[in-house]
């Protein structure tokens, strides 16, 4: 069956939410939308809709127009079994001692590595990221300078990629959240595949704000990979919930972002401990003052 997607331009969050919930009353109805972010400052988002029949492309016409949104260029997307292909394509991915790999390439495990198996339809998070590659690195090398947190949580945590690789490091029980429903039943069933069940516990929570976090805090090591913003906007929380000589790994931020967090999290009360670049991405590693 062939699929169809719309997409387009415009400017700012609220009006690119407006128009793909606008879309939703289209005939023939899309299977599904989508609102991002393009992270090159401009304030900029691409709205995706997606169709299993051809779109009435004057009716797009018009909503673009009506949301002052570039026009729609509208493509019919090969048939692809997406989940062969990505397991074809993504090969097993090193970072520090983590070797992170779908269940097909079980049989590729060296000796003396720490094994996490996150499934290829999960793409996200599944290490070949270079935000999810550096937090790995960024943990591996806390443990070699032999850090020894005993509350760590990881905040967005997406596949628990993160959460999972903490638990295996050091012996502690790890608190993984997402403000996605989705996600953490993802999360979940990542750590119970991974033979973590009772070692990573997976909730649903916007930052710090859930009885479990709040309780735990404050924490010797907090993990979050999300965005430039969002993690500016979570500063002041971290600060709250990261103990004096605390450490915190932040990613999902661009080279030329990681200026504007480091400065937010100085005017929080961390100091920088090393920065590491990636490809186009960067991954920081902090202390609280």
């Amino acid at each position: 069956m062939p699929t169809f997607t719309a997409l387009t331009h415009i400017a700012g969050r609220a009006p690119a939410e407006a128009l793909a919930e606008a879309c939703e009353d289209l005939s023939p109805e899309p299977v599904g939308s989508g609102v991002f972010e393009i992270e090159d400052g401009s304030d900029r988002w691409e709205v995706g809709v997606y169709f299993l029949e051809r779109p009435d492309e004057i009716a797009l016409a018009l909503l673009a127009a009506a949301y002052q949104a570039e026009p729609f260029v509208i493509s019919e997307l090969p048939e692809v079994d997406w989940v062969a292909h990505v397991r074809r394509e993504l090969s097993p991915v090193e970072a520090g001692r983590f070797f992170v790999h779908g269940s097909h390439d079980s049989d590729r495990i060296p000796e003396g590595v720490e094994a996490l198996c996150i499934e290829a339809a999960m793409a996200f998070g599944t290490g070949h990221h270079g935000t999810t590659k550096g937090c790995l690195e960024a943990l591996d090398r806390l443990a070699h300078e032999g850090y020894q947190p005993s509350r760590i949580a990881d905040i967005g945590c997406g596949t628990a990629v993160l959460a999972m690789g903490a638990a295996r490091i050091w012996p502690v029980t790890v608190l993984a959240s997402d403000i996605d429903r989705i996600a953490v039943d993802t999360a979940s069933a990542n750590v119970i595949a991974n033979g973590l069940d009772g070692r990573v516990i997976c909730i649903e929570a916007v930052g710090f704000d859930h009885p479990t976090l709040e309780e735990a805090a404050p924490f010797d090591l907090v993990l979050a990979n999300i965005l430039k913003q969002p993690l500016i906007d979570l500063s002041p929380d971290m600060a709250r919930s990261v103990k004096p000589g605390g450490k915190i790994i932040l990613s999902g931020i661009l080279t030329d972002q990681g200026p504007e967090v480091i400065d937010a999290y100085r005017n929080a009360g961390f100091s920088l401990d090393r920065r590491d670049d990636l490809g186009e991405w960067v991954t920081l590693t902090m202390t609280r003052g």
